[in-house]
């Protein structure tokens, strides 16, 4: 199993969960939910989530999800990216998401031991 990761608010993964798909915020401005591999996921969540409140990171299993998964670069980095909206029943985890005092968020032992 390969694993993707997401950061979305809370309220907007309740909401999903009750309609049984997630389209995120960027599905229908740019055409594909951003996702991060374990390894980008801090970097990510410190330049674009620092400070906020409320997040909840969700595990992707990439060979549950229906829509495409292209590996696109930004910077010469691939990032995954999931073109429609996600089945819920690919996430398989979904954890709280909370930056610590100084709004920076922390790479947990949770994370770093995912392939």
């Amino acid at each position: 199993m390969t694993t993707i990761l997401h950061i979305t608010q809370r309220k907007q993964w309740e909401q999903s969960k009750l309609l049984g798909t997630y389209e995120g915020d960027t599905l229908n401005s740019e055409g594909f939910i951003h996702c991060s591999t374990p390894t980008q996921i801090i970097q990510v969540a410190n330049t674009f989530f620092r400070h906020q409140k409320g997040l909840v990171l969700l595990f992707i299993n990439s060979e549950k999800v229906q829509p495409e998964i292209r590996y696109e670069g930004v910077e010469e980095e691939l990032f995954p990216h999931i073109y429609g909206v996600l089945n819920i029943d690919a996430v398989f985890k979904v954890s709280d998401f909370e930056p610590g005092e100084d709004g920076l968020f922390l790479l947990s032992h949770e994370i770093l031991t995912m392939k």
